[in-house]
């Protein structure tokens, strides 16, 4: 059941990414005046479709969901009629050949910031961008950043919520730096805006940040600054009936105060505990009507969707209210016209990074095991479902604009490679020759064959 609700929600989420980048391809040629003689989501053999009365175009999909394909009419691939010979597309001006080509990367472009827009444009509330804990051992702690005061920026870069330092430090894996972090101090949060006399900026300093030990924990945990976290206590509620801390003793109604010698005040000082030491045995120690009790629990490894292992014991916390002060509280909208601009700016952001992170992938700054395939993707899609619709949008808006910077890399097969042939012919007043085409599209597809035999891998990977 749950391989089919992951298929359902990969297709409904990626289906009409595909369908519109192809569309990109489709409309832009019509509209330069070649013949369209296929429009396919998906490769393979055909599964349904039609075949347009008035056009001739076959309207199709195919068996393997893995992209899609427009058809053109064009005299490398077959005879073309005298009378029909304006209309292929290989007959066209270079320019209209870069056009169509680049139409599909330019659509995902589109539909990505459309649905950054919807986004910033839907009222949320969320945490403000106050700093609750620093962890130790952390480029945050070794910085010395205040517990208390107020993000405002990241490297220079305006931050307001913490989805966007989120990012910002993400963008900085691998790197060895400082990292830049602007403050408003907490005795001036009641100023209406940061001022030159109320902000500080300090260094913090990473070293191959996010890789080595901390390869797996997110970018927040990783530099060591924490948003507010209500204070829970850490009592046992529901216990898993195949989990490690119920075999080993623990019961509904302990409560946690230490783990391994470290004293334990709250549930989420446990949690990350727990998690952060998979398959090791730990020494926790507990109230048990009032008096003390010590046990022995290993955490079972697990893995996220990208393969990361943490430790989880089967253990819920009692349930109790939470309730977050309004001073760690702000409410974030934009209208139309600032979502607009903010959803170029985040486009344009994380389509920097998303290039910037296969550069470190090639220098070996960052893991190739950071690459992911076809089927982390349609794990996400799923997860993001379970959670809001808003995240479904965000994540059809991620994939969105991989696809566009991924197929505008300029390897031949991929729309990029097309283009780079077609600005050369541009220049040189003829397109290259056949066999030297030929030559680039085996090197592409055999890039490309490895590329996805790798990120398969590492998706099978991160299964087991």
């Amino acid at each position: 059941m749950t391989f089919l609700l992951t298929l359902l929600a990969a297709i409904f989420v990626l289906g009409p990414l595909i369908a519109l980048h192809e569309w990109g391809h489709y409309i832009v040629a019509r509209l330069c005046g070649v013949k369209i003689l296929t429009y396919s989501i998906g490769f393979g053999p055909k599964l349904t479709g039609w075949t347009s009365k008035r056009s001739g175009i076959d309207y199709r999909i195919s068996a393997l969901p893995l992209g899609g394909y427009v058809k053109m009419l064009d005299e490398r691939e077959g005879e073309v009629a005298k009378h029909e010979q304006h209309l292929a597309f290989n007959r066209q001006h270079p320019l209209k050949k870069i056009a169509i080509v680049a139409a599909g990367p330019i659509m995902n472009f589109i539909i990505a910031i459309g649905l950054f827009w919807v986004l910033f444009m839907t009222p949320s509330e969320q945490l403000a961008t106050k700093i609750g804990q620093v962890l130790p051992d952390t480029p945050a702690a070794m910085a010395q950043l205040p517990a208390g005061d107020k993000i405002v920026a990241i490297d220079g870069h305006e931050v307001q919520t913490w989805e966007a330092i989120n990012y910002r430090l993400a963008g900085r894996m691998g790197e060895t730096d400082n990292v830049s972090v602007t403050l408003q101090s907490k005795a001036t949060l009641q100023s209406l805006e940061p001022t030159a006399k109320n902000i500080k900026t300090y260094q913090a300093p990473v070293t191959r940040f996010m890789q080595g030990a901390a390869q797996g924990k997110d970018a927040l945990t990783s530099f060591g600054m924490l948003p507010w976290q209500p204070q829970i206590a850490p009592v046992i509620g529901e216990l898993s009936a195949d989990g490690a801390a119920v075999r080993q003793g623990l019961q509904a109604g302990d409560r946690i105060t230490a783990i391994d010698g470290t004293p334990v005040t709250d549930w989420i000082s446990a949690t990350r505990i727990i998690r952060d030491n998979p398959e090791v045995l730990l020494n926790f120690t507990v109230l048990r009507a009032d008096k003390p009790v010590q046990l022995q629990i290993m955490p079972q490894g697990k893995k996220d969707t990208l393969g990361n292992v943490y430790g989880q014991i089967g253990a819920m916390v009692a349930q109790s209210e939470i309730v977050i002060p309004d001073v760690y509280k702000t409410t974030v909208v934009y209208g139309p016209g600032e979502a607009l601009v903010k959803s170029f700016e985040k486009t344009e952001q994380l389509a920097v990074m998303t290039v910037s992170s296969m550069g470190k992938m090639l220098s070996g700054t960052i893991g190739l095991d950071n690459l992911s395939g076809p089927i982390t993707i349609a794990k996400v899609a799923k997860q993001s479902f379970d959670i809001s619709w808003e995240m479904v949008l965000s994540t059809a808006a991620l994939i969105s604009l991989s696809l566009a910077v991924l197929n505008l890399l300029p390897i031949p097969v991929l729309d990029g490679g097309h283009i780079l042939y077609y600005v050369i012919e541009l220049i040189r007043g003829k397109p290259l020759s056949e066999g030297v085409q030929i030559i680039g599209f085996n090197i592409g597809l055999l890039l490309l064959a490895g590329f996805m035999v790798l990120a398969i891998g590492n998706d099978i990977s991160r299964l087991f």
